[in-house]
């Protein structure tokens, strides 16, 4: 008879176990999404981008906020459905394409027989948020890939307001910041394409 209650005890302690193991909630996949462009219709300039560096606090998949006195709060069920460099290239590739209406844009490493014109390097320096903003720091470089002639390096530093951090605003924040960083990368290129334009023509007396 103790043999057989023991049995039912654990029959019944597994069944909770299992039971507490299915009831767990399940895990909230994000994404960095592009600016809405009508398709490009270009072919130049051509375009590289990458690659682009993390800071290692940011180089996870689950979701970081900045909190108050130098503390992160790491999400334990927000994560990201990708790297967060891959995301962070990959919009900048679909911004810049529409920016500077160009369907020629590649991803870094580039093809050795097919170097783009323009070549874009990010740092990341910060990317945090919290209750009230979201902010983003980084480093970019734009440069001719074929000599690796510096074009334009600057520190940008931008923001986005929030009214809360939770997860689904702090991405679209994030989305917005990098269109911001996508539309000064692209006015460097523009300004480059037509200083250039300038001292091709002829000097008219």
């Amino acid at each position: 008879m103790t043999t057989h209650y023991l049995h039912l005890a654990w029959l019944l302690t597994l069944g909770m176990v299992l039971t507490g193991c299915g009831s767990s909630p399940p895990n909230n996949y994000y994404v960095l999404s592009a600016h809405e462009f009508a398709t490009p219709g270009g072919g130049t300039p051509t375009l590289g981008v990458g690659p682009i560096e993390v800071p290692q606090y940011l180089s996870r998949t689950n979701l970081v906020f900045n909190d108050a006195d130098n503390t992160l709060r790491v999400a334990s069920l927000d994560l990201w459905a990708e790297p967060l460099s891959d995301g962070i290239q990959r919009v900048l590739v679909l911004n810049l394409a529409g920016l500077l209406n160009t369907q020629n844009v590649s991803f870094y490493p580039f093809h050795p027989k097919r170097v783009p014109e323009y070549g874009v390097k990010v740092n990341l320096l910060q990317l945090d948020a919290n209750d009230k903003e979201a902010l983003l720091t980084a480093e970019w470089l734009v440069y001719r890939a074929a000599t690796d002639t510096a074009v334009q390096r600057r520190i940008s530093r931008l923001q986005a307001p929030l009214q809360a951090a939770q997860p689904e605003q702090v991405a679209a924040a994030y989305s917005a910041l990098l269109y911001q960083l996508s539309e000064i990368i692209a006015a460097a290129i523009t300004a480059d394409r037509a200083a250039g334009d300038d001292t091709a023509k002829p000097s008219q007396q």
